[in-house]
């Protein structure tokens, strides 16, 4: 039976960041629904999916789970969990889940239904899709996914929509582990679960995935409670130092898009172009107007990582003002000299990057007004074909920048100011999403398995 009001409490922004108990709390006092919380992103990048490490530590996605699993149970609300692991692969899902028995364990927690929705795609499915013509890149800059390119990526996630988490909520899922999933879909699918309508279930899901980011002040760090209505939903914060605002609740609404109010997701358009955001007077915002449209074919989207290279970098201060007004110019030639060094090395095997903090380090090349302070902030970096030639050539770098003679130098001590030594730090492998494409499904439910356990 549909209830009139259908609340989800959001703890944080990512699993993992933190939140207040005493907000926590406030939430719980309300007596939600539900518990929902994203886990995942891929705004760090393609390496924790590549190299299948996780967003946050072990200590920090445990200290979240405890309060949540432990809630959920005693009050007998669901406890969802998108993108596990940060890039919701198998070995992110395997380690959330690992994190979660041991919880239940801990906490002699019995009776409950565990729900394991794999989002990991097979090489072969997406080879098959692409000769087809049923796959596609998301955006000019993806690279032709080829057959060598497919082959060393390393792994394959689909982000699900509701469909899947929907379906495990019907057989009675009481916590439910996502893999890679659209940031909105664990919130979306619970309302629809209660009967809500899709359009406002998503847009409600669009603001809670990121918790008290829509707040002012904003922060991902603390809760926040969706109330879902019939026509209508409500955002409120549960920390009396926040509050929401028209202002804060809409801009989030248009956040990480690109399109002001078209939002696309699996299967599906959302259209918030004639949205009204009213100020109910005590900190919370109701939303009307959210509109939503099937889409005519199915389209999942893939995200794959492939290793390209490896990397060595160095961070170091600049404070002369001869310097550091001529540092550009110094960085290219200091380039030169190495590469004239390491002329029987292919310059295709590695690359130099200079990123200079206090000019132009955020930006690049469209800051619009480069402009040097008293000091400046290096970094530079070394990415090569292997660890060894990466700290070789950044090593030769280093020195040959540290007592490189620019012009009007008047100490020969050396240019560089090193916070930490060793000051060559070998990070490692490097990679790059191989895969970032839209492809054709049957429905939201094909590519999605669950696989549940009674506890």
């Amino acid at each position: 039976m549909t209830k009139e009001e259908f609340k989800i409490l959001a703890p944080c922004g990512m699993l993992g960041y933190g939140f207040p108990k005493s907000s926590f709390r406030n939430g719980m006092a309300c007596s939600p629904d539900a518990i929902v919380v994203d886990a995942g992103s891929t705004d760090a990048g393609p390496h924790k999916l590549g190299a299948g490490t996780a967003i946050v530590s072990k200590q920090a996605c445990k200290k979240d789970l405890e309060l949540m699993i432990t809630a959920g149970v005693e009050a007998k609300i669901p406890v969802i969990i998108g993108s596990a692991g940060g890039s919701g692969a198998k070995v992110h899902v395997e380690w959330t889940r690992a994190i979660i028995m041991e919880i239940l364990q801990e906490h002699h927690i019995h009776d409950v239904k565990v729900a394991t929705i794999w989002a990991d795609i097979p090489h072969e499915a997406v080879e098959a899709k692409l000769a087809v013509g049923e796959c596609e890149p998301l955006g000019l800059s993806v690279k032709s996914l080829t057959a060598d390119r497919l082959a060393a990526t390393t792994s394959i996630v689909a982000q699900m929509g509701h469909e899947p988490i929907l379906k495990a909520l019907q057989e009675g899922a009481d916590i439910i582990i996502c893999g890679r999933a659209y940031d909105p879909s664990p919130f979306a699918a619970v309302a629809m679960h209660n009967g809500c309508g899709t359009a406002l279930s998503y847009h409600l899901g669009k603001i809670l995935e990121c918790a008290a980011l829509s707040a002012d002040p904003g922060t991902t760090k603390d809760c926040m409670l969706g109330i879902l209505k019939k026509d209508s939903f409500i955002v409120k914060p549960l920390n009396e130092s926040r509050k929401c605002t028209t202002i804060s609740v809409a801009a989030h609404t248009f956040y990480e898009k690109d399109h002001p109010y078209i939002l696309h997701g699996p299967g599906l358009v959302l259209n918030l172009e004639h949205c009204t955001f009213t100020d109910l007077g005590d900190g919370s915002v109701e939303v009307h107007g959210s509109q939503v449209e099937e889409t005519p074919v199915y389209k999942i989207k893939l995200e794959g990582a492939m290793k390209v290279a490896y990397r060595t970098f160095v961070v170091a201060g600049v404070r002369d003002p001869l310097l550091i007004a001529q540092i550009e110019e110094v960085e290219e030639l200091v380039k030169q000299q190495v590469y004239d060094y390491y002329n029987e090395i292919p310059r295709e095997d590695y690359q130099i990057n200079f990123v200079n903090y206090g000019l132009n380090g955020v930006l690049g090349e469209l800051e619009p007004t480069p402009r040097a302070g008293h000091e400046l902030g290096i970094m530079f970096e070394v990415i090569a074909a292997t660890q060894d030639l990466a700290n070789a050539v950044c090593s030769s770098v280093r020195s040959t920048f540290l007592h490189y003679g620019y012009k009007g130098r008047k100490s020969t001590a050396g240019n560089l100011a090193f916070p930490f030594a060793p000051s060559d730090v070998p990070f490692g492998a490097v990679y790059e999403f191989s895969v970032y494409h839209l492809m054709e499904v049957a429905d939201g439910l094909t590519m999605f398995p669950c696989e549940y356990v009674e506890v």
